[in-house]
C-alpha cells in the first residue's frame, strides 16, 4: 500500500468511526425524517412494487423502517447494521419470528450464507467512493445465484436539505443532534445515471429509476 492509500485508508477509518457513533447517538431521532418528509413516507410504500423476494438480508437496517415491509414479502430476513442503539429500536418494530437482527460492521462483517435478494435503504451513500468497488463485489457475493440486490438512497438534489456537504476524496455533510452533538459522516450523492454506467462497467445488470430526490435501483451481479 502506498503511503497516499494509507493515508486515505486512515481517512476513511476516523469518519466511518464517526459515523458509527453518530448513529448510535441518535438512534432516539433517526425516524424524524420518516415522521415529516412526505417524500420518505412515498418510498416506503414502493417496497411492494419491488422484486424482494426468498431470503433476504437487508444492510444497515436503522431503526427498522425498512424491515417490517420486507418481512411481508420474504420467507426470511436478516437485519444487519452496527449501531445497538437503532438495533433496539428495530426489534420492537419488527418482531416475525422470520426476522433475525445481527449486530455487525458492514464493512467487516460476512454472512455464512448467500440470500435471493440483498436490500440496502440509505446505505450505499454512507460507503466511501474507495471502497465502493469492494462493496459490489461483497454484495455480489452475498447473493445466490439468479439473485438481486434492491436498493434506494440520496441523489444530487437531496443535497440541498443537507449542512456543511463537502466534496473530495471523501464527501461528507454535517449532522447535529438535539443535545448539540456534531458529527460529519461520509455522504456520496450519487447520480443515478453515472452510478447505472459504473455498474454496468462492472458487469451488473441495472434498472434505476428516480423518485424525488432519491433514486431506486435493482442490480443483478456479473454472471
Amino acid at each position: 500500500m502506498s503511503h497516499d492509500d494509507s493515508a486515505k485508508s486512515h481517512d476513511d477509518e476516523t469518519l466511518l468511526a464517526e459515523q458509527r457513533a453518530y448513529y448510535r447517538a441518535a438512534a432516539a431521532e433517526y425516524d424524524r425524517p420518516y415522521e415529516d418528509l412526505d417524500e420518505l413516507r412515498r418510498l416506503l410504500t414502493v417496497v411492494d412494487e419491488l422484486p424482494v423476494r426468498g431470503d433476504v438480508l437487508e444492510l444497515a437496517c436503522g431503526t427498522g423502517q425498512w424491515t417490517p415491509l420486507l418481512a411481508a414479502r420474504a420467507r426470511s430476513v436478516t437485519a444487519v447494521d452496527a449501531a445497538a442503539d437503532v438495533l433496539a429500536v428495530a426489534r420492537t418494530r419488527a418482531a416475525p419470528p422470520h426476522v433475525r437482527f445481527v449486530r455487525a460492521d458492514l464493512f467487516e462483517w460476512r454472512p455464512s450464507r448467500r440470500y435471493d435478494t440483498v436490500f440496502f435503504a440509505f446505505w450505499l451513500s454512507h460507503v466511501p467512493p474507495a471502497r465502493l468497488a469492494a462493496f459490489w463485489e461483497t454484495v455480489a457475493a452475498m447473493l445466490e445465484p439468479g439473485g438481486h440486490a434492491v436498493f434506494i438512497d440520496d441523489g444530487p438534489a437531496a443535497a440541498t436539505t443537507e449542512e456543511g456537504v463537502t466534496d473530495g476524496p471523501v464527501p461528507t455533510v454535517l449532522r447535529r443532534l438535539d443535545d448539540g452533538g456534531e458529527y460529519r459522516i461520509v455522504k456520496v450523492f450519487h447520480d443515478a445515471r453515472s452510478l447505472k454506467d459504473d455498474l454496468t462497467a462492472r458487469g451488473w445488470t441495472v434498472q434505476l429509476r428516480t423518485m424525488d430526490r432519491s433514486f431506486i435501483g435493482i442490480a443483478r451481479p456479473p454472471g
